[in-house]
């Protein structure tokens, strides 16, 4: 998305592979959210989806090695967010993930947290690896 956008806060940090720094990310995120007081159903998105991509970098990309790191940018803007989340992994191919709503797959946990992803965020993307994901929120 395009939108000019002056940011109201911005975040660049590389943190190691470790779910407190995930955690500590998300505080921040989440009291700046607050502070420009972004609606609360809204910030429920922003929060799993970028929660899910914290974990899935510390846990899945980085194999929870805190001698990895992983790439943390955040923008917040008064009507926009946008995220880049990059760990040091080897990336997925997010374009074949098993469809968690088909029967088959209910017992099976892949792909689940993209879908949540993609369906709160208003755009999701991945590098061709598949080892960093872009998502942004647009308020209506």
């Amino acid at each position: 998305m395009s939108e000019n956008n002056e940011w109201l806060w911005t975040l660049a940090e590389t943190i190691p592979s470790e779910s407190e720094q995930g955690q500590r990310i998300m505080k921040l995120l989440l009291s700046k959210l607050e502070e420009h007081q972004w609606p609360m159903a809204d910030t429920f998105g922003v929060h799993l989806s970028t929660e899910e991509a914290l974990v899935n970098a510390i846990k899945h990309g980085n194999g929870l090695d805190p001698d990895k790191n992983v790439q943390v940018e955040l923008n917040l803007g008064a009507k926009r967010v946008s995220i880049r989340i990059t760990d040091e992994g080897d990336g997925f191919d997010f374009d074949h993930l098993p469809d968690p709503t088909l029967e088959e797959n209910l017992d099976v946990p892949s792909g689940r947290g993209v879908m949540l992803m993609r369906s709160y965020m208003t755009a999701v993307e991945y590098n061709e690896c598949g080892n960093s994901v872009f998502m942004e929120k647009v308020l209506d």
